[in-house]
């Protein structure tokens, strides 16, 4: 979840209403007015703008997944003779220190060969990071809507964990979901040249705030991200 939710969303909570609203006695057999629950998580994953990138990407990142796929087999056909001796010579009692080398040589190699195939699929990451940080900058708004329509002046979000249960008449996700393809019914699948998740980017940002505190002087400016147009 983007940074830019957590004071709205403090504590799986977002107000509308005084405080006091929250004293006011409900019967056990009453429904309680005015409070819905929502999971952002799943609001973002089933927009209509998140699913159909999905179903995009396969196509326009073909040859990254090809090329992934391929250098993963390459490895997996050069790793598994090497595990298999690995085996045989552990139930044959080799040597520990043979055997530690092996297991040395097995472990590297898994390790050079993750790091490569990341980098191979990252620009895959990048766009599904893309197209979820457009989702999430139309999260407030589609809340806002979606309690404004159902007259909701209390949400929970069950992502959280600060609801243990509740009933299906006060789930709000659906709603949610609606605000957001309304605003945003496509996302742009490909990042602009040198985007960065937001993440990084506020980390970039505190980062360089801190060399120029050091240094004393002002902080490069970190160059804002295009904003998408989500059509």
């Amino acid at each position: 979840m983007k940074t830019l939710l957590k004071p709205v969303f403090a504590a799986g909570l977002m107000l509308t209403a005084s405080v006091p609203f929250l004293a006011a006695p409900v019967a056990a057999q009453q429904v309680a007015q005015g409070i819905g629950v929502v999971n952002l998580p799943a609001a973002v994953a089933n927009a209509n703008a998140f699913k159909i990138a999905e179903q995009q990407r396969p196509t326009t990142y073909k040859p990254q997944i090809d090329q992934a796929n391929a250098r993963r087999d390459q490895l997996s056909a050069q790793l598994q003779p090497m595990i298999d001796k690995f085996r045989a010579d552990e139930q044959a009692n080799v040597a520990q220190a043979t055997l530690q080398q092996q297991a040395q040589q097995i472990q590297q190699i898994q390790q050079a060969g993750q790091q490569e195939l990341q980098q191979l699929v990252q620009p895959v990451a990048l766009s599904r990071a893309y197209v979820q940080e457009q989702i999430e900058d139309q999260l407030d708004k589609a809340v806002q809507a979606a309690a404004t329509k159902r007259k909701i002046t209390l949400i929970l979000d069950v992502s959280s964990g600060t609801v243990l249960f509740a009933d299906a008449k006060y789930n709000m996700t659906q709603d949610v979901i609606n605000e957001i393809d309304a605003l945003l019914p496509n996302a742009q699948l490909v990042p602009p040249p040198g985007w960065l998740p937001r993440e990084q980017r506020e980390r970039q940002a505190a980062e360089n705030a801190a060399q120029a505190a050091q240094n004393g002087t002002a902080p490069a400016a970190t160059p804002a991200p295009q904003q998408p147009t989500g059509r």
